[in-house]
């Protein structure tokens, strides 16, 4: 690493600070990472990402290897407190418009180990722990970060030309950024249990969800033998009141049945506060925030953890043309203008849902045990729980939409299976791209090309051509990182736009 001002200190190794220094060394941008802890925080924490963030994983190089680790479930149950099932959403696990399952189920410390194993290949990034950041300062041309080695006790300063806050609900780069957290009136307390066990429990293998006012609960299956179950707390209650498995029985007893107490091992027990919080600021100058950070989001949609994912993937690429000197500043204020409507619209539907299924008293259990049997006959929520697709961006400098109708813009590109049996995305491999329905010429193919970009032909009678027609469009222009920046009638229409863009990929 420079003694000099890096390029960029990422403040944070969760999944957010590790895909964002993945994807920047991918881009050849130098980046350190300061992480408290020496090695992966043990406790589990998220369990679920969608397809979308399945995609991300296979472009960082881990998608074997998450494979490995994580169950594609089989979609959602929504069950009464007496575990009769009100409403069943199928997803498909060989997948969808993402190329993966929409729905996947894992253990967050076995992902974290992985993404810290793939960042060793790139030696542009460099992770180091026992790193407790004490202060953040913005200098004239670049940051300041005062940090402690908490191995010796020792104090060091580092001076980046640009910082990211991946530090958590309790984020100091927060502080640093002069944000502050604006409540979107939600919160509740809930016990998190995680259990291991080599018996089979025999149940459907997606998640459950108990739709209670007394007793709300979730359960799904995370891995071969580890089992995740959440529990609303009532008035009073704390995990102090189930320290084992015994106390912990009454709960769990639908799903474990006559399972032997020395069959079942308790991985962890703990409380947490399910908050639906957004920042009111993502950046100042120089310092960013990302994941937790800048967003919390309640966790019935199973979003919190993929919201950080997509922080990363939307910045990383503008702030490495950035540095570059490829795209100009300016390309960094569309950061928050795309992602920050993007994250209060899912934290907004995933406070919405947890108030269905749990609001209400005796009323509101009755009217789910009405409604919820004919939700499947209703498009809206159906297509919302099984399509795998999130809401588009909003119209921005790299958003170019009609007012009146937006058309595909800002939304992202169905990873389809193409004629030689490559998807989408590994042939596009983070750079711009043009799909296009009509076919294009030699000398379209070498401009693009010239500027680092791909064409990309959609065939008549494939998805991706049917994709275009649905959208009423005959070509797109595609960022690096998969939205849909425009709309065009040709190549040629659309080459004026297309920077000049290096790819790492």
């Amino acid at each position: 690493m420079s003694a000099q001002v890096l390029p960029v200190v990422i403040v944070g190794a969760g999944p957010a600070g590790l895909t964002a220094a993945t994807l920047l060394a991918r881009h050849g941008i130098e980046c350190l990472i300061l992480e408290r802890w020496e090695g992966v925080y043990p406790q589990p924490r998220a369990v679920h990402l969608d397809g979308e963030i399945r995609r991300i994983m296979q472009r960082l190089g881990v998608g074997d290897d998450f494979d490995a680790i994580s169950r594609p479930a089989l979609g959602l149950r929504l069950i009464d407190r007496d575990m009769r099932v009100l409403a069943q959403f199928d997803r498909d696990p060989a997948g969808g418009r993402n190329g993966y399952p929409e729905a996947n189920l894992f253990d967050q410390p076995e992902l974290e180990a992985i993404l810290r194993a793939n960042l060793k290949r790139y030696p542009a990034a460099c992770l180091r722990g026992n790193a407790e950041v004490e202060a953040v300062v913005e200098e004239t041309g670049c940051v300041r970060i005062d940090f402690t080695d908490r191995s010796t006790g020792g104090t060091q300063t580092v001076r980046a030309r640009y910082v990211l806050g991946c530090d958590g609900a309790n984020s100091l780069v927060r502080g640093a950024v002069g944000a502050h957290m604006r409540d979107l009136r939600f919160e509740q307390r809930w016990l998190v249990v995680d259990l291991a066990t080599t018996v089979e429990l025999d149940h459907w293998e997606g998640v459950h969800q108990i739709c209670d006012t007394t007793r709300a609960a979730t359960y799904m299956r995370i891995g071969k033998t580890r089992y995740r179950w959440e529990f609303r707390l009532r008035p009073g209650e704390t995990a102090d009141d189930y320290p084992d498995i015994v106390r912990l029985r009454p709960l769990i007893s639908p799903w474990i049945g006559a399972i032997a107490v020395e069959d079942l091992e308790l991985v962890r027990v703990a409380e947490y506060t399910f908050r639906a919080q957004i920042a009111d600021r993502w950046r100042e100058g120089r310092l960013f925030l990302l994941g937790d950070a800048a967003h919390l989001t309640p966790p019935f949609i199973g979003q919190g953890m993929g919201a950080g994912v997509r922080d990363a993937v939307n910045l990383t690429w503008k702030l490495a043309g950035v540095l570059r000197g490829e795209l100009p500043d300016s390309v960094l204020d569309t950061y928050e203008a795309e992602r920050k409507p993007h994250a209060r619209t899912m934290i907004r539907l995933a406070k919405l849902t947890g108030m269905t299924m749990t609001n209400g008293g005796e009323i509101g259990n009755r009217l789910r045990g009405l409604i919820a049997p004919h939700l499947r006959r209703v498009p809206g929520p159906t297509r919302m729980i099984t399509s795998g697709e999130s809401p588009a961006l909003h119209r921005c400098d790299l958003v170019v939409a009609p007012r009146l109708r937006r058309g595909l813009a800002g939304r992202l590109i169905p990873n389809d299976s193409l004629v030689d049996g490559r998807r989408v995305d590994d042939i596009i491999g983070g750079r711009f791209a043009i799909i296009t329905a009509i076919d294009p010429t030699a000398q379209d193919r070498m401009l693009v090309e010239q500027r680092g970009g791909v064409i990309v032909a959609a065939l008549p009678g494939t998805d991706l051509h049917h994709w275009l027609r649905r959208g009423r469009a005959h070509a797109v222009l595609v960022r690096p990182d998969g939205t849909v920046q425009r709309r065009g009638e040709s190549v040629s229409d659309l080459y004026a736009a297309l920077p000049r863009f290096t790819s790492g990929d």
